[in-house]
């Protein structure tokens, strides 16, 4: 699963809007499964943890734009 941004990345953000699923965030900046979608309610996160889609959650990464892997379907729209 594409779920890293390899060390190749200049962090330039030219990612981010790419993104079919929304699932690219810039470092530092709080995520939620209903940015983007149109998900409402709760939320099972791959790891068992139920979330209310509009929470907002830590940022995966704070320097550097990072891929929230519960939101990503490796570019397949969902």
């Amino acid at each position: 699963m594409a779920i890293i941004i390899t060390d190749e990345c200049i962090n330039c953000g030219a990612c981010e809007p790419e993104c079919p699923n929304n699932a690219i965030y810039e470092g530092g900046v709080e995520w939620s499964i209903k940015d983007g979608t149109n998900i409402k309610g709760s939320y099972a996160l791959d790891n068992g943890t139920i979330v209310d889609a509009a929470s907002k959650q830590k940022p995966v990464l704070d320097d550097y734009y990072y891929i929230v892997p519960d939101k990503c379907t490796e570019c397949r729209l969902s």
